[in-house]
């Protein structure tokens, strides 16, 4: 059983061959505190430690965000194809699916360029069923995030 206050790495330190302890000490011999040593010993772990984490968090991070991402191209993408069915003509602008009430928190903020104003929409004309006219309207919707996917893709061709 260790005595109370013993640490391996001081008694290695107290009877290293040429040292000299110079550490407080109480009435039954042990020693109080942490040599400064020992500290930096300790902080370097801490710190090497730390710089294997560091990486991982912001790949995680990035995960997490292209996560986001897909999940509101896959929403309004589907709003989308909604309104245009429901309403026999597609969306003018994303506004309008709020308007309408199909996006009911308002348009999404890009998880990459963190604005709801910098979504990419693709106008094409539409063929309206049931009718021989084409109207144009959104038919698509990306990122306007210029960065690049962990994966090697362009957010915006997403």
């Amino acid at each position: 059983m260790a005595a109370k206050g013993w640490c391996p790495l001081s008694f290695v330190l107290r009877h290293w061959p040429g040292t000299k302890d110079k550490g407080r000490r109480t009435k039954d011999d042990t020693v109080l505190g942490f040599t400064l040593l020992e500290l930096m010993v300790v902080l370097t772990l801490i710190l090497i430690l730390a710089s294997f984490a560091f990486p991982t968090y912001q790949v995680a991070i990035i995960r997490a965000r292209e996560a986001v991402l897909r999940d509101d191209l896959f929403t309004m993408r589907s709003l989308i194809d909604q309104f245009t069915l429901d309403k026999q003509r597609p969306p003018q602008s994303l506004d309008e699916l709020v308007e309408a009430g199909y996006l009911r928190g308002g348009v999404p903020a890009d998880p990459f360029t963190r604005s709801n104003q910098t979504w990419q929409v693709d106008f094409e004309d539409v063929a309206v069923p049931g009718s021989t006219q084409a109207v144009p309207g959104i038919v698509d919707v990306h990122s306007g995030s210029e960065e690049v996917s962990l994966d090697g893709t362009p957010y915006s061709s997403w």
